[in-house]
């Protein structure tokens, strides 16, 4: 980057603002209802001018005014705009908080805060003493911080504050929703802006990012006047594009800035002053210039379409930030900034035939909720209206990491997680930097959580934290490793320095310490992670939670009995481990001493059908030892046995076809009679899963196999809620065999339709010739349900299916008769059916 020219300096805008015409609208809206939704797109002036027109409020009664800006870049400058209008310096009337930066005094009535600042102010005073009102800039980003400081808000104004007003300020945001969701009037401003000309500027074939983004800014300087704008997703690109133009032929008079959240205020407040001498910038920024800052004398845009945006990696355990294509309302808002001062021009680096989604996701939909599920449970409160509620079953992964971090216990904040949550960051960090209490680990802690924060400082690919901590510590002592960068090395010795600040820590940091320093205080962030060689595979580790990883063939932990991995990729079989750290066991002896347990265990084994009794040692769900039980709690066998019912299903108990009809009769009753529902058991699945421990477990006493039990136990434990007189009835309401006119008993079938949860009618299958003389269908369950004949053939084959014996002998039988006499001339087939003898055997030879 080019040297600064000179200091320059306060530039106000005297210009009139659009959204000037429409103070008076959002005074008298405030005056008569506690919430406004507003909206105002980009350079309608509603960030610096909202805020101090609300100053002399009738309602506000000389509190403050809260703002709340996503970006760091964008709070500093609309404070200071705001300051300057007021010819006052920042940190008067108006100021701002930020992470590890505060510019505030007693005098301070507008505070503009970034997104975890507000949260803190929420949590440590709920009331809100002092502040009249909460403006929520830029909401459309849809940030989890701002979803989470509207529900608090919207929670205060609704138990304590009636009086607090919540304005909320969008520029691309579904307005017409939003208030409706908060019951709140809606105003909408215009913006100050010119015509734009939309071209998508081609790339070649496999070009990369920056030399497409330089080809695009030769174009436009030469093509047009004013400054250039161009939106990269990070700093990683900026630097390149920066390199690639660095290289360009650029006139003499033109500046490459670079713009991001990263920036000395010094070079951020430089980018948002006009060029010096009428010199034109190329201004390489991220998506903090879309929106909340103003940058003077962009009349081009070149847009790459993209943006790093939070989403959860399950690599890492944190919200990681990926790039990711921008929302079509981000496009049309980069756009729209080079319309600020006069027509303009935009370049889009992506093809016309790409299609954008409509809106930016939430983040509350896409990333990690530990930090949502502490400030929830610190709020005491998990009922809170969002906008877009959190996943439940993110939010419930969420907690339970908190458990393990130990600042949750069944759902209530522990002290630990209250020092936790005063720390601002995520939970995971938190928690490692507060677990040392000797000051030179804390330091330590320090270092690994800039770290784990920041981006990798070294271009090798090695999977040992201890490779980056020594390139750190070399940093501080002058040298620089061969593969190492000097700026990323800077930025983690400041966010270091930053931390112990934060902790009040006066300790330096350690010059050397031995690897597994690091993997003891990494434990406290990734107890889940903490992992043990496999005793068969000495590349393979079992981790905590239960699953398994595996390391690369040139990996720099090799051999590390015990290590803390605190990134890994998920794969098909096992995870890789793609960065972590040995740790000492006896170190996690000492400092997770509950975590290691002896116990002896009774569990199903599927294999074998039956249950395996062992005494183990474990760490977490890390088996270290296991030997069998030779005599195993009988009690317990009986609980693994019925668990693995439970898993299993019904269908593993050993049923014989008896038990099976047996179940189906009772079914079947209690559909057909009601006056027996209440007598009569429930033997449909659901409630014999459900019932378990009272039926089940009395036959499994002393088993350790399922098809131990026999007959006649699983009988009786069916059976075991049934008196005699009422097993007597079943079997006279519901016969499992009948007499026939033949003499013969025959069996009734009875089965009963699981999905439909319906009886499905008894079915007699009998001869023919064994129902002569019988005229109507027989009927059980006291005369209710007929029974579904299966008329057989002399050969046992089916001649007709019916429910009306009568019809059949009426005007089906002779059919029958006389296609089947001539078949079976050895059996009877009489004239007439209803007088004659019935019988199950053939006529004897001769007659």
């Amino acid at each position: 980057m080019p040297p600064l020219r000179r200091t320059l300096p306060p530039v106000l805008d005297t210009v009139p603002f659009p959204i000037d015409s429409l103070l008076p609208a959002i005074r008298a809206s405030l005056d008569a209802h506690p919430r406004l939704v507003l909206e105002a797109p980009p350079g309608a002036g509603k960030t610096t001018q909202v805020p101090p027109a609300l100053l002399d409020a009738p309602w506000l009664r000389g509190q403050k005014i809260v703002m709340l800006e996503p970006r760091r870049v964008a709070a500093r400058a609309a404070a200071t705009f705001m300051a300057r209008q007021r010819g006052e310096q920042v940190g008067r009337t108006v100021g701002y908080r930020i992470r590890f930066e505060n510019r505030v005094s007693a005098d301070t009535r507008i505070e503009v805060v970034t997104e975890g600042i507000l949260t803190r102010m929420v949590q440590d005073d709920p009331t809100l003493d002092g502040v009249g009102a909460l403006l929520f800039d830029e909401f459309h980003e849809r940030h989890l911080a701002a979803d989470l400081g509207l529900a608090l808000a919207l929670d205060v104004q609704a138990q304590l504050r009636d009086d607090l007003r919540i304005v909320v300020m969008s520029a691309t945001l579904d307005g017409e929703r939003l208030a409706s969701w908060l019951d709140a009037p809606r105003l909408s401003s215009a913006g100050r802006s010119y015509p734009v000309d939309i071209a998508h500027f081609p790339a070649r074939r496999d070009e990369a990012l920056e030399h497409h983004a330089r080809r695009a800014v030769e174009h436009a300087l030469g093509q047009h006047a004013g400054d250039v704008l161009v939106f990269l997703p990070g700093q990683r690109e900026i630097a390149r594009v920066d390199g690639a133009l660095a290289s360009a032929a650029l006139p003499a008079d033109v500046d490459v800035l670079a713009l991001h959240g990263e920036l000395p205020i010094e070079q951020q407040s430089r980018v948002l002053q006009p060029g010096p001498d009428g010199a034109r910038r190329v201004v390489l920024a991220t998506n903090v210039a879309e929106s909340s800052v103003t940058l003077p004398g962009v009349r081009v845009v070149i847009d790459a379409g993209l943006a790093r945006e939070p989403r959860y990696d399950p690599n890492s355990g944190f919200a990681r930030l990926d790039v990711v294509p921008i929302a079509q309302a981000s496009a049309d808002q980069r756009a729209g900034r080079a319309g600020r001062v006069a027509d303009g021009w935009a370049y889009r680096l992506w093809p016309q035939s790409q299609r954008l989604e409509p809106q930016r996701r939430p983040e509350i939909a896409q990333v990690e909720l530990a930090g949502l599920a502490l400030e929830l449970a610190a709020w005491g409160a998990s009922d809170l209206r969002f906008v877009d509620a959190p996943p439940p079953g993110a939010l419930a992964a969420a907690r339970e990491l908190l458990e393990r971090l130990g600042a949750l216990d069944r759902d209530a904040l522990t002290p630990l997680g209250r020092r936790m949550l005063a720390l601002g960051t995520h939970p995971r960090l938190a928690a490692m930097l507060l677990a040392p209490t000797d000051p030179r680990e804390q330091a330590l802690a320090c270092d690994v959580a800039a770290l784990i924060e920041a981006r990798d400082p070294l271009r090798s690919r090695s999977d040992a934290l201890i490779d980056r901590w020594q390139a750190l510590a070399a940093f501080r002592a002058g040298r620089i490793a061969p593969d190492a960068s000097r700026s990323a090395l800077a930025a983690l010795d400041q966010a270091a320095k930053q931390w112990r600040r934060r902790l009040r820590l006066d300790a330096p940091p350690p010059g050397s310490v031995p690897a597994h320093a690091l993997g003891d205080v990494l434990a406290h962030a990734f107890p889940d992670r903490i992992a043990r060689q496999h005793p068969s595979d000495p590349r393979r580790y079992t981790l905590s939670n239960g699953r398994s990883a595996q390391l690369f063939d040139d990996s720099a932990l090799f051999g590390e009995p015990w290590i803390v991995i605190s990134e890994l990729r998920d794969e098909a079989r096992d995870a890789r481990v793609l960065r972590g750290a040995p740790v000492d066991e006896a170190r996690l002896a000492r400092e997770f001493p509950q975590r290691f347990v002896s116990e002896d265990r009774v569990v199903w084994d599927a294999a074998a059908r039956g249950v395996a009794a062992v005494r183990e040692r474990r760490f977490d769900r890390i088996v270290l030892e296991r030997r069998p039980l030779a005599k195993p709690d009988p009690a317990r066998c009986a609980e693994a046995l019925i668990e693995a019912v439970r898993d299993l299903g019904l269908d593993a108990l050993p049923w014989t076809e008896n038990l099976v009809q047996w179940r189906a009769r009772v079914r079947c009753l209690r559909a057909w009679m009601s006056e027996l529902g209440e007598a009569l058991p429930d033997l449909s699945d659901a409630a014999l899963l459900a019932s378990l421990d009272d039926w089940l477990a009395p036959a499994l006493a002393g088993k350790t196999r399922l098809d131990s039990i026999d007959e006649a136990a699983l009988a009786e434990a069916l059976k075991s809620g049934l008196d005699w007189s009422l097993r007597t009835r079943i079997d006279a309401l519901a016969p499992v065999r009948t007499v026939v006119p033949s003499g013969m008993e025959r069996r009734i079938e009875y089965a009963f339709d699981a999905e439909t949860d319906t009886s499905l009618a008894p079915v007699l299958a009998v001869k023919l010739q064994e129902l002569f003389g019988l005229a109507d269908t027989p009927r059980i369950a006291d005369g209710r349900v007929p029974l579904t004949l299966h008329l057989l053939s002399p050969a046992g084959r089916p001649l007709q299916v019916t429910q009306d014996l009568r019809g059949f002998w009426e005007r089906t039988y002779p059919e029958v008769k006389k296609e089947m006499k001539g078949r079976y001339p050895r059996h009877p087939w009489p004239d007439d059916p209803w007088s004659a003898t019935a019988t199950h055997r053939a006529k004897p030879r001769g007659t």
